[in-house]
């Protein structure tokens, strides 16, 4: 007599997580399509309702128990889309593409800064994904992949709207340094707050201070005032948040060894 053979093992995915991924994914691609005919705002709102998708796909995942090493994967291939090479295309050709009337040699640093900031993306994932289980969950190592977007699509956002009267080709050199800074500050090994809790797990790594949550209601609030040039302020004030910090604790240092 045969002995039972247990049955298959399913080789599906599942749906729900990777549906918001595969958003996130169209978003990004669209951003490309929509800077490519011009379209800036909507290139640098989609690039934001990526990043969005990006933070409810895990937390669906986690909560209907469905997270799944092929979910991880497409998110972070989805990610390199949406926050590598979307920013860098919506910044070159808003902005860095206009280099190429000051000669060709500024030219050719606008496309080369573009694809910097896109392959230092790629970087970022890459360390990111392999150090997930080993560094500290109340810190990110380098600035986070949407964040770097973030800030990069505000600064957009901020002036294509034509409500500062400067265009991308007026901005093309601050546009630069902003690709640029972006770029290096997320293959740095300066932390950033993750905005994780303590870090322990459980229902502890999700609390924050009460002081926090009147945060979130003040930014909230702002942001319906102004909402491109509020996000371009939280964006800045973030990325100046790690390197700051680590001239604080260098400081704190030397203080000490003297």
């Amino acid at each position: 007599m045969d002995p039972i053979k247990p049955p298959p093992r399913s080789r599906g995915i599942y749906l729900l997580p990777n549906l918001f991924t595969t958003a996130g994914l169209f978003a990004g691609f669209y951003a490309i399509i929509a800077a490519a005919n011009g379209q800036f705002e909507r290139a640098a709102v989609a690039v934001f309702i990526a990043g969005l998708m990006d933070g409810i796909d895990g937390r669906v995942a986690r909560l209907t128990g469905t997270s799944s090493d092929f979910g991880v994967q497409y998110d972070s291939l989805a990610d390199l889309v949406s926050f590598g090479l979307a920013p860098a295309l919506v910044m070159y050709h808003w902005s860095l593409s206009a280099l190429k009337f000051d000669g060709q040699i500024p030219g050719r640093i606008g496309w080369v800064v573009a694809f910097l900031y896109a392959a230092c993306a790629a970087l970022r994932l890459a360390r990111f994904n392999t150090q997930v289980g080993t560094v500290d969950k109340r810190w990110f190592v380098g600035l986070a992949s949407p964040a770097a977007a973030g800030l990069m699509m505000s600064f957009v956002w901020a002036f294509a709207d034509g409500t500062l009267g400067q265009s991308g080709e007026e901005l093309r050199y601050v546009a630069l340094a902003v690709t640029l800074a972006a770029a290096l500050l997320m293959v740095s090994r300066i932390r950033f707050w993750s905005f994780k809790g303590s870090g322990e797990g459980g229902a502890r790594a999700d609390r924050v201070p009460f002081v926090g949550l009147i945060l979130a209601a003040v930014v909230l609030a702002v942001l319906f005032i102004d909402l491109p040039r509020t996000l371009l302020a939280v964006g800045v004030l973030y990325a100046l948040s790690g390197p700051l910090l680590w001239l604080l604790q260098r400081t704190r240092r030397g203080g000490t060894a003297e």
